[in-house]
Parts: structure tokens; C-alpha cells; sequence
């Protein structure tokens, strides 16, 4: 575990920031105490009085670099004459600074001055002439960039791990991959994933494999190398990845496809062997590659440009890893997608992901199993009851009960209760499901009665309609972008009939055929029924064959191949026999649905009086106006199945005779 900087030494980057400006610092300072090699007294003046002294004699030798810069050395006997000061003898030096007009002048006047020297006896004055030596150019031009250059990879290598992965830019190769020991004491086992009866069923072979590999190989079976989880966002394809790996007690190696791609070319190839190599030192282990259409995309649907292209030599290299290692080598994959329709064909075959495990959305029983593990936590009331809300929120992922458990949690802090109750947990799923409440938003009282027209219409025709959506809730009260909004409780079915079609149909133009009948006017409040409506309808016609006209045929591609094509798989004679038949369609359910309304008049228009005045109705408001539906609901009957199987799989406590104490003790 790194350890915390409390401030008192600076860590990574900035610590070698640190020491390059100290060292900067330091030489700087060493070379104005140290630059100056002569020692003594200097001193800045004229040309003329430096031509003054060389004549008086007092000048010892003299040094001329190359941009006319002259230094003179003052004699020790005549240094109080230079600077009126006493000397210290033989040892007093001093230094005179000046500017020569011109280099070779001033090599004339030194000559002369030299020849009159020697003329009278005198020593000849000591004259040299060097290169000027400027260090602040050559620090700055010669030692400057090589040192930047070094700190710049210095930085590269510790600075940014994070982005160049393990080891800085000199690791960016290395594989990413969060790795879970089989130590760690918060490891995920299969009793913390509810539900997933059928995929933990399918994986449960991969943990007894890795538990005990012996007893397939000794009689020459072979374990599958990888297992695709496929299934909607938040179903819990990673959290049963992580259970398997805790079941079977073995390093479980996590990293998302994204994590392959990189910037710089090859980083992706280098990345999968890397990762291959570490789970082969530790096998028996497990690879779990999260979103591997990141990188599987197909190769032939135009998404990857070109041999070189980066994802496409990551998934070669990828391809080639899967077949490179044996089948009993302990090394499993885990994959999970929500996009198995995109993956190559190649990475699918057998001997590679051998098996698909679909994780689905959880039904009925799963959701109540799910609550149960996130209610934990929580601070419930006596008004809760987990067979509605699994009742209450068909089509949510366990994602989303978590979400559903934690906004309810939100909603009772924020209204000050030590408790959650029922009430919470509705208006969390409405806010989920609806968007939040806007009542500032104002509306006129045609709107507003408009509104309530249209939802009293939704809900009188799917309270009469044996197989549509049973109605829990109807409000006016705008909610994100809609003006008012029905809840329904969808039925969960295995197989779809063609009457539970059109009764939903049916039930979806309801809101229309109200404003139309009632109120002889058409709005866009409508546009959303109208589009499921239209939407359903053509798949009627063109994917499940319930058509008058075109019986038995369906249009539908499951395999994905024509996604980017330019043909439609029928004739055009075939595409206006469609739209005609999926207009009688939408014509007949909205006739059916004016029919019941004329005949359920008086019970819409008190319906729709109440939502006036009160805005939000239940279901309890409707039956009081229309009566009970006379028919189960599925999840009722769902419900009642489940706790008679939970109830027969109880185990039966067995009664144990007593012996006999004359058998015990014969007499």
C-alpha cells in the first residue's frame, strides 16, 4: 500500500522537481563564491587610465579575450598607488577591468609599450590573448539540454504509471489487470450473487475443474478454455466472474477490454501476451476480460480499417494466446458483452469461447432474492413487503435494485424519518422510472383537463382488458419530459400471444381514442404511444407472422449480418403489403378502444374528475369506480407457485426412535 504524503517531503514528480531546482540553485551560488579564481581586490575604469598605469609601470600582465575584454594584474608594490588603500605585500593582488577599442590597437600600443620596456632595461609586460569564455551560454546551450532530457524520462518512467501503465512509459506493454488473490478475506463466492439460478448452474463445472482437476484429466476430459458471459447491462456478468473465481479459490486476473488500446501501435498485442504470461505463472487461475467487444468487434462488418489497425492486431494476437496454451494448462477465460451480435466469428469457435452463458434479466423470484441482499443495510418499516416491490419492478437488473434501494434510502433522509417505508420505495421507482417530479411547471386548465382525459383513458381500457399491463398508479403531475404517465404492472411471460399483442396495443392507443371521442381533438401528448404502438404492429406483421396477409413469414435477422447493408430482405410489393397491414392493425385496436370507452363513459369521466382534482390515483381508486378486474394476475400466480416449491424443498426434520433399554441392558 503506498504510503500518504502528510506534506512533509514531496513524492514522485514533484520530488525530483525539487531536486533539479536545489541543484540549480547551488551551482549558481558556488559559482559567484568560487568563479572567481585570482582572488584580491577587482576593480572597473577607463582605457585611458589602464593605458596610464601600463605606462607607470604598475600593471604585471595583462589577459585580452576575444570581445575586447581586458584584465589586468596590478603589481604588489604598486597596488596602494592603484587603490589607495595599503596592501598585504607581496600577497596584495588586484584586478583592472576595462574595454579595449580594438584587439589588434591595442596589440600595436602593447608592442610599442613593450619595445620601450626593453629599450630602457625594463621586463617586458606579459600579454595574452584568449577565447572569451562565457559559462552562462555554455550551461545553458551545452549542459542544460542534457540534463532536461534526463529528468524528462526520469518523469516519463515514475511521474505517469498511471497512464503508461505498470513501470511508467518503460512498462507500457505490461498488462493492467487488477489481480484478486485467492488470500483476500473479501472474496466473492456465489452466495453473494441472488439469483442467476441457470448461469451459476453452467459456471458451477469451471469451479469443480479448477477445485479438482484431476478428475477429468485422468479419464481424458477437457475443460472448455473460455466462457462468454453475455446478458443487459447490469445483470451481474462481473459479479458471477468474481464468484467463480471465489468458489474456486484460485488468482482471479480482471481488465476491461478497453484497457488493451493504447495510444501508441502494438501496446494492445504486447498487453495480451503480458497477461497471458502472469496467469500462466499462477495457474491455476482465471482471465476475466470485462467488455471484450472493445476489442472482439467482427473484422468483416467494416467497424476495423486496414491490416494495421491497432484493435484488429490486439484481437489477432488475442486469438492466437487462446489457441498457444493447452486445455488443461489451469488457465481459464471469462468474457462478458452485451453485444455478442458484434463479436468476430473467430473468437466464438469452438476451442476458444466455447460455451455462451446467458445472464438475463432476473424474473420475479430472482428480484425478491435480490432485494433481500440489498435490503440488508437498511432501516425498513413494517409497511414494506419484498413481494411487491419484486412485483413492482418487472424488467429492473440488479443494478437497478440497488439503485431503486439506495434512492429510496435518499428519499427517507431527506423527509427526516429514522425509517423506510413503502411509500418510499414507490416514489423511488417513479423517479427512476418517470424522471423527477416538476410541479412548478404550469399548465392551463384545458391542458390539465386534456391530460387527464388521455391517462383516465389508458387506465379504464387496460382495467378492462384481460392481457393488458395491470394498472398501479395514474398521475397528471409532469415528470421529466412528459405532461402525465400510467403505471403499469407488466405481466412476465415466457411466450407472447397474439392477443396479449393487441390488448396491449389496444390499452396504448387508449389515451388518443379518449381526446378523440370525449374531448373531438387530437395533441402530440400522444407521440410516445403512438410510436410503441406503430413499433409493435410492424412487428407483428414483419417479425412474428400475425398477419392476415403474411402468415408464417418473418423478416427478422438475428444473426446481424445485414446491419450494414443496403437491400431489404422482402420485395417492394412486399413492403406496402406491411405498412397496409400494420395500419388495419393500429385501426382496429383504436375502434376496439373507442368502443370500450363509449361503453365505460361514466367510470372514464370520474376517473378522469378525480385525477383533476387530486392529480395522482392508484389502483384502488380505479377499482373503486370501475370494480374488480376478474382476473389473477400472473405475478400473484408466479408468487404462489414459488412458495409452494420453496415450502416443498424444506428439509423434513426427522423423529428418531428411542431404543429400547432392555435392548441396551439385556437382563
Amino acid at each position: 500500500m503506498p504510503q500518504q504524503n502528510n506534506g512533509k517531503q514531496p513524492s514522485g514528480p514533484r520530488r525530483w522537481l525539487s531536486i533539479f531546482f536545489y541543484t540549480v540553485a547551488f551551482a549558481v551560488i558556488g559559482f559567484y563564491l568560487f568563479g572567481n579564481k585570482d582572488g584580491g581586490v577587482s576593480k572597473e575604469l577607463s582605457y585611458t587610465k589602464l593605458t596610464a598605469y601600463i605606462e607607470a609601470g604598475a600593471i604585471d600582465k595583462i589577459e585580452v579575450s576575444d570581445d575586447m575584454q581586458a584584465k589586468a594584474t596590478v603589481k604588489p608594490q604598486s597596488y596602494t598607488l592603484v587603490f589607495g588603500t595599503q596592501g598585504d605585500g607581496e600577497r596584495a593582488r588586484g584586478i583592472l577591468r576595462t574595454q579595449v577599442p580594438s584587439v589588434e590597437e591595442f596589440s600595436k600600443y602593447m608592442d610599442s609599450v613593450n619595445a620601450t620596456r626593453k629599450t630602457n632595461g625594463q621586463a617586458a609586460i606579459d600579454v595574452k590573448y584568449e577565447k572569451s569564455r562565457d559559462y552562462w551560454y555554455m550551461i545553458l546551450f551545452n549542459v542544460l539540454p542534457f540534463v532536461f532530457i534526463i529528468l524528462f524520462f526520469v518523469y516519463m518512467s515514475r511521474g505517469i504509471g498511471g497512464a503508461g501503465g505498470v513501470g511508467g512509459i518503460f512498462g507500457v506493454g505490461k498488462a493492467q489487470a487488477q489481480l484478486f488473490d485467492k488470500d483476500k478475506k473479501d472474496k466473492v463466492t456465489f452466495q453473494d450473487v441472488a439469483g442467476l439460478y441457470g448461469a451459476k448452474q453452467e459456471v458451477q463445472e469451471i469451479v469443480e475443474f479448477l477445485k479438482n482437476p484431476k478428475k477429468y484429466t485422468e479419464i481424458g476430459a477437457k475443460i472448455p478454455k473460455g466462457a462468454l458471459l453475455v446478458g443487459p447491462p447490469g445483470t451481474g456478468k462481473t459479479l458471477l466472474a468474481k464468484a467463480v473465481a471465489g468458489e474456486a479459490d484460485v488468482p482471479f486476473f480482471s481488465m476491461s477490454g478497453s484497457d488493451f488500446v493504447e495510444m501508441f501501435v502494438g501496446v494492445g498485442a504486447s498487453r495480451v501476451r503480458d497477461l497471458f504470461r502472469q496467469a500462466k505463472e499462477k495457474a491455476p487461475a482465471i482471465i476475466f476480460i470485462d467488455e471484450i467487444d472493445a476489442i472482439g468487434r467482427s473484422r468483416s462488418k467494416g467497424i476495423m480499417t486496414g491490416g494495421n489497425d491497432e484493435r484488429e492486431s490486439t484481437l489477432n494476437q488475442l486469438l492466437t494466446e487462446m489457441d498457444g496454451f493447452g486445455t488443461n494448462s489451469g488457465v481459464i477465460i471469462l468474457a462478458a458483452t452485451n453485444r455478442a451480435d458484434v463479436l468476430d466469428a473467430a473468437l466464438l469457435r469452438a476451442g476458444r469461447f466455447d460455451r455462451q452463458i446467458h445472464v438475463e434479466l432476473p424474473d420475479l423470484q430472482e428480484r425478491k432474492e435480490i432485494f433481500q441482499v440489498h435490503l440488508r443495510p437498511l432501516k425498513l418499516d413494517e409497511t414494506v413487503d419484498l413481494d411487491f416491490l419484486s412485483k413492482q419492478t418487472p424488467g429492473f437488473s440488479g443494478a437497478d435494485i440497488a439503485n431503486v434501494c439506495n434512492e429510496a434510502a435518499l428519499i427517507a433522509a431527506r423527509g427526516n424519518r429514522k425509517k423506510i417505508g413503502k411509500q418510499d420505495f414507490m416514489d423511488a421507482v417513479d423517479r427512476i422510472v418517470g424522471g423527477l417530479e416538476r410541479k412548478n411547471k404550469i399548465m392551463t386548465e384545458d391542458e390539465k383537463r386534456s391530460i387527464a382525459f388521455h391517462e383516465a383513458g389508458h387506465a379504464t381500457i387496460s382495467w378492462m382488458l384481460r392481457w393488458a399491463n395491470p394498472l398501479v398508479k395514474v398521475t397528471i403531475v409532469p415528470r421529466g419530459v412528459a405532461l402525465g404517465a400510467a403505471w403499469y404492472l407488466p405481466e412476465e411471460r415466457q411466450l407472447t400471444q397474439e392477443d396479449h399483442i393487441l390488448d396491449e396495443l389496444c390499452s396504448l392507443l387508449g389515451g388518443r381514442a379518449a381526446e378523440q371521442l370525449f374531448l373531438n381533438q387530437t395533441s402530440t401528448g400522444a407521440l410516445n404511444d403512438l410510436e410503441r404502438a406503430t413499433k409493435q404492429a410492424y412487428s407483428m406483421v414483419a417479425y412474428y407472422g400475425m398477419s392476415d396477409k403474411l402468415k408464417d413469414i418473418s423478416f427478422y435477422d438475428s444473426t446481424g449480418r445485414y446491419d450494414y447493408g443496403f437491400t431489404k430482405p422482402y420485395s417492394d410489393e412486399t413492403a406496402t403489403l406491411i405498412d397496409k397491414e400494420t395500419q388495419r392493425i393500429i385501426s382496429e385496436q383504436m375502434a376496439r378502444a373507442k368502443q370500450i370507452l363509449q361503453e365505460q363513459a361514466e367510470g372514464h369521466h370520474q376517473i378522469a374528475q378525480l385525477l383533476i382534482e387530486r392529480e395522482v390515483i392508484t389502483s384502488e381508486d380505479v377499482e373503486r369506480i370501475l370494480g374488480p378486474r376478474p382476473w389473477k394476475s400472473r405475478g400473484d400466480e408466479l408468487l404462489e407457485v414459488n412458495a409452494a416449491l420453496a415450502e416443498a424443498d424444506k428439509p423434513k426434520k426427522r423423529t428418531r426412535k428411542k431404543k429400547d433399554t432392555n435392548e441396551k441392558n439385556p437382563a
